[in-house]
C-alpha cells in the first residue's frame, strides 16, 4: 500500500528524514515511534502528500506521492493530525457535513459517525463547548469520512479517557477487518504494543529498526524478567536455592523474588525451577515491553 525508497527530507539545514526505505503492507496496522524531532510527522506529511521530498520515492496505492494520478488517491485517504483544530462556532454535526463537503463524501454518514465516537449526544452542540476528549472524538470521525482506504492517524489518543481509547481501538480493529491500512503514532508504547501489526522505530531522521514486536524482541535479544512468588515461611530457603542456580541477581521484596534471564536460556531456567515447585507458590515470567526494545534500539543506534 506505501512504499518509500531513499526519502529525504531537510529544513534549510536542519535534515528531518534521511534515505528512508519503508513499506507498508495493505491491511496492516503499522506503527511509528520515535522521540519527539526523530521525523515521524514529517514522514506522515509526505505520505499525505502535504510536503515534497527532497529526493528519493513516495507511493502510495501504486501511484506516486505528488504525480497526476495522486489527486484520486488523496479522496481515499483520511488524516488525524497530532493537534486538532476545528472550527469553535459549528457545532459537531455540523464541522463533520463541512468535512464532508470538502472530501466529497456523502453527508449522511455525519450522525452515525458521531454515534460511533460517542458524540450524539453533543452532535448540536457548540465545538467551542467540547472537552479535549470530545475534539479529538469529532476529528477521528471527520478522518473516518468517506469509508477511507488508508488511515493516518498521529497520536489519536491525546485527550481519551481509557474507555474512549478501548472504543477508539475497537474502531479501528473493525475497520482494518474490512481491509484499512492504518498508519498510527503514539507516545504511549504500552498502548499499541498488543496491537499494532508491525512498526518501525525512528531515531534522528533514520529508521533504525522494523518488525512485530516480537521479532524486535528477539533483535534486541533483551532478558526476560522472572519473578517467583515464595510459600509464606520459604522464602529465604528459596532465595538460598536460586542462588545456586543459574540465574541473575537476585532482587527480594516480602516473598516475591525477582531475576533476569538471557531470552535463550528461558526454558534452561524454567527446567531449573521445576525441583523448587515445592517451595513455589507462584511464577511470572515477562517480556521486555515495547519501551525496553525502543530504549534499547535507539540507545544502539547513538
Amino acid at each position: 500500500m506505501i512504499e518509500l525508497a531513499g526519502v529525504a527530507k531537510s529544513f534549510g539545514a536542519l535534515p528531518a528524514l534521511e534515505g528512508v526505505d519503508l513499506t507498508i503492507r495493505k491491511g496492516e496496522l503499522f506503527g511509528l515511534i520515535g522521540r519527539n524531532g526523530a521525523g515521524k510527522s514529517t514522514l506522515f506529511q509526505l505520505m499525505l502528500g502535504l510536503l515534497v521530498a527532497d529526493a528519493g520515492r513516495v507511493q502510495v496505492d501504486g501511484e506516486c506521492v505528488g504525480g497526476p494520478r495522486f489527486r484520486a488517491v488523496k479522496r481515499r485517504l483520511g488524516y488525524l493530525p497530532e493537534n486538532v483544530v476545528l472550527y469553535d462556532n459549528l457545532t459537531g454535526l455540523e464541522t463533520l457535513r463541512f468535512f464532508a463537503r470538502l472530501k466529497g463524501a456523502d453527508s449522511a454518514e455525519c450522525a452515525p459517525l458521531l454515534d460511533q465516537v460517542g458524540l450524539t449526544a453533543a452532535a448540536g452542540r457548540k465545538v467551542r463547548e467540547y472537552s479535549k476528549g470530545m475534539k479529538q472524538r469529532l476529528g477521528f470521525a471527520q478522518a473516518l469520512l468517506g469509508d477511507p482506504a488508508l488511515l493516518f492517524l498521529d497520536e489519536p489518543t491525546n485527550g481519551l479517557d481509557p474507555e474512549g481509547i478501548r472504543e477508539f481501538y475497537r474502531t479501528l480493529k473493525v475497520r482494518q477487518e474490512a481491509g484499512t491500512t492504518i498508519v498510527i503514532t503514539s507516545h504511549i508504547l504500552a498502548e499499541i504494543q498488543q496491537r499494532v501489526d508491525r512498526l518501525a522505530i525512528l531515531q534522528g531522521g533514520r529508521i533504525r529498526a522494523v518488525g512485530s514486536v516480537p521479532a524486535l524482541r528477539g533483535e534486541a535479544n533483551l532478558p526476560l524478567s522472572m519473578e517467583v512468588v515464595a510459600h509464606s515461611d520459604d522464602t529465604e530457603a528459596l532465595a538460598q536455592a536460586l542462588r545456586r542456580e543459574p540465574f541473575g541477581k537476585l532482587t527480594i521484596h516480602g516473598r516475591h523474588i525477582r531475576f533476569e534471564c538471557p531470552r535463550d536460556a528461558k526454558m534452561t531456567a524454567i527446567a531449573a525451577l521445576s525441583p523448587l515447585a515445592g517451595r513455589i507458590a507462584d511464577l511470572q515470567i515477562q517480556e521486555p515491553s515495547l519501551e525496553d526494545v525502543f530504549l534499547g534500539c535507539t540507545e544502539v543506534a547513538a
